[in-house]
């Protein structure tokens, strides 16, 4: 060796030696003043909850057992102002001393004993409350924050704070509000050998619940289910406070991954449940039993975006599909999903909907191949270029046999039987022992023509949808941000209205979707048919149903014989038929805000030839109400009703349907809450004297529109 080489070789173990000797030093230091430093730690922790969260954090003693391992006794966190949050009687925890040397906590051992977690949230107020608070500097952070990073030291520092071990005694956690309580006491959780188990007793003994899995942080890799003693797992807390009925036998979760691919953190993970119920009355009218579901999802995080690769696959009994769904937040927030599925046997599919899902196919046989797929993309900044395509391919499919519902009844004379308010009305003949019964030839085409530019155009173009209909309806309910539009075709509302019950919910939807799609693209009825039962069982007006008793109704004459503007005021009360009077005057006239409804529709069908131009608003002046049914046109204050006939830009009965999340969740009336804000002076009152007046407001146009609908006129 050269005596240059020896000469850098023995500076460089001086330089180790004088490093290994200050570590030492500082150990020893540290060491001694472990102590002092714990209590300065502990002090300052203290006084940062007392100033940000406004939490009273008492320690009974502090102690470290070793170099890495601290002994807490007696604690106590308690808001201000609020019940006790937490109470610990002993916590010890030791870290790791390598992974603490370059700046990580990572735990190694934790035993805790004697501990009880309390959640209250009495008349609004939660002693939890500083979980949610928003830090003043946070909206800057996150502004120029990667997500990609965000996500991997997240990830890092959950897997850090899981100890190798794991020893937790009589640990009780109990939340109450106003009309609910859940206690839950674990008597006993181990990690021990990356093995986790936990017992759960809820409520004292109402049901015993079990978790158990896998733990190994160094691989990434955590496993864990959750299932119940003799019976399945249940949620009775979330039934009461959100009315939704939820259990099941075993669910689980696994974390297979976590890695830095690029720009990208990725995460492989997985998720299942087995003999899942759910009932909820806005999803199905019925329990929905799932037998087995599961989703393997790869989550990629870039720098401004979150997605759910289309590699990751959801299971759903005897079928798969591929998602994609993708979040980009800057610079401009867009949405983006994708489903697709391969060729699937057509009765498997069947076969996998969940039970009670589909009343009206159950039991269906079918035969062939079905393909689905969905695209949609939403740019937030440019809304009414939102992208929607969603179709379904057949290959040599057949209905074998009908389930529970025989779609072919449309050919068919049937009993059609109406509901008000949920409750069935007198049931109605759908053919020719019907003396109102209308066939299609004999129906004005001046009203065939007005009813389907209003509410369908491209009725008999289409195969049950408008998918551009669709595409409009998500632009204006984004940028309105309500759902203001919908985008029924006259095929989706006879197929509701014959097969389906009035019950609005989410699985009624997808139902009458799916019933559209096997009628339309199966031939199994003409669309001339489907539109002459269509004009024989929608309501025109109060216990009004079948253009035959409308026709007579209102006019006195048949159907063969309406006039162009009797046609037009007709089509205009399909969306709202129970305010079809109020559209009248004393004298039988037609009140002026539908004079720009009349001259839209009229122009509509006079582009298309259904009829002449016209200078004078297309019949609108001609109209006259049945003279019998003029004494009801009384004046009375009629401002609540005037909210559901505005003359706006569109017009078009189809525009002003409420559209299914409408249906389904309810819209609240935007129209009377603004005119109450109005009139309320809020000049030198108190917000206590403003609600008051509001109500007192609420209350009498609750009078008003009561009177209306007494009246008929609502």
């Amino acid at each position: 060796m050269r005596p240059k080489n020896r000469k850098y070789l023995k500076i460089g173990l001086i330089v180790f030696v004088s490093l290994l000797i200050l570590l030492l030093i500082s150990g020893l230091i540290a060491y001694s003043k472990r102590q002092f430093l714990l209590e300065t730690a502990i002090s300052k922790a203290k006084l940062k909850a007392q100033s940000q969260y406004n939490l009273d954090v008492k320690i009974g003693s502090a102690s470290f057992t070793g170099l890495t391992t601290v002994n807490l006794k007696d604690i106590t966190i308690v808001p201000f102002n609020r019940d006790s949050l937490l109470h610990i009687n002993h916590f010890q925890v030791s870290v790791k001393v390598w992974p603490l040397l370059i700046g990580n906590v990572k735990l190694s051992t934790i035993i805790m004993e004697d501990g009880k977690l309390n959640l209250t949230s009495i008349k609004g107020v939660r002693n939890y409350e500083f979980l949610f608070k928003k830090q003043k500097d946070s909206t800057s952070k996150k502004a120029g924050a990667n997500l990609a990073d965000f996500a991997h030291n997240l990830m890092t520092q959950f897997l850090y704070k899981i100890p190798d071990d794991l020893n937790l005694t009589n640990f009780d956690i109990a939340f109450r509000d106003d009309s609910n309580k859940l206690n839950l006491q674990i008597p006993k959780a181990t990690i021990e050998r990356g093995r986790l188990y936990s017992t759960i007793l809820v409520n004292n003994g109402y049901a015993t619940w079990h978790i158990a899995g896998n733990v190994n942080t160094a691989k990434k890799n955590v496993a864990l289910q959750l299932y119940a003693d003799g019976k399945k797992v249940e949620l009775p807390f979330i039934e009461k406070k959100y009315g939704l009925k939820l259990n099941f036998d075993t669910i689980g979760t696994e974390l297979k991954k976590e890695e830095q691919n690029g720009d990208e953190t990725q995460i492989y993970s997985s998720c299942f449940v087995k003999n899942l119920l759910i009932n909820h009355p806005k999803i199905a009218s019925n329990d929905i039993v799932v037998p087995s579901a599961s989703i393997d999802a790869n989550v990629f995080i870039g720098e401004n975006y979150v997605s759910v690769d289309s590699s990751s696959v959801i299971h759903l009994k005897n079928i798969s599909a591929n998602p994609f769904i993708k979040i980009t937040l800057k610079p401009t927030k867009i949405y983006e999903l994708k489903l697709h599925t391969e060729w699937l046997d057509a009765q498997s599919l069947f076969n996998s909907f969940p039970g009670g899902l589909f009343e009206s196919l159950a039991g269906i046989k079918v035969s062939g191949k079905l393909k689905y797929g969905l695209k949609f993309y939403l740019n937030t900044k440019d809304a009414d270029n939102v992208q929607f395509d969603s179709w379904l391919e057949k290959e040599n499919f057949k209905v074998l046999q009908y389930g529970q519902t025989d779609l072919t009844k449309l050919n068919q004379v049937f009993v059609y039987t109406p509901y008000e308010n949920g409750k069935p009305m007198p049931p109605r003949i759908v053919g020719p022992a019907n003396p109102n019964f209308t066939p299609l030839n004999q129906i004005s085409p001046n009203l065939r023509n007005a009813v389907m530019t209003a509410e369908d155009p491209s009725f008999y173009r289409h195969h049950g949808f408008v998918e551009e209909s669709i595409r409009k309806s998500i632009a204006t309910d984004f940028k309105e941000k309500q759902f203001k539009r919908g985008g029924s075709t006259i095929s989706m509302q006879l197929v509701k209205n014959v097969f389906l019950s009035r019950q609005k919910t989410l699985a009624r939807k997808i139902e009458e979707t799916l019933i559209v799609w096997i009628i339309e693209n199966n031939n199994i009825s003409t669309k001339n048919r489907m539109l002459e039962v269509y004009f024989n069982i929608i309501e025109w007006g109060r216990n009004i149903y079948g253009i035959g008793e409308a026709s007579r109704y209102y006019f006195g004459k048949s159907p063969a014989d309406l006039t162009i503007g009797e046609s037009i005021y007709l089509a205009s009360i399909v969306p709202k038929p129970k305010s079809g009077l109020y559209s009248f005057e004393p004298d039988g006239s037609l009140k002026p805000y539908l004079h720009g409804y009349f001259n839209l529709i009229g122009r509509l069908m006079a582009s298309k030839g259904y009829t002449p131009s016209d200078s004078s608003a297309y019949g609108f002046y001609t109209v006259r109400l049945r003279e019998a049914l003029r004494p009801k046109m009384a004046p009375v204050d009629t401002t609540a009703a005037d909210s559901l006939n505005q003359d706006g830009d569109e017009g078009v009965g189809a525009l002003q349907h409420l559209n299914f999340f409408q249906r389904l969740f309810g819209k609240k009336d935007s129209t009377v809450e603004k005119a109450i804000e109005k009139k309320v002076d809020t000049a030198g009152k108190t917000p206590k004297e403003i609600r008051i007046e509001k109500r007192e407001l609420r209350r009498r146009e609750k009078e008003k529109q009561k009177e209306l609908h007494d009246r008929g006129l609502m």
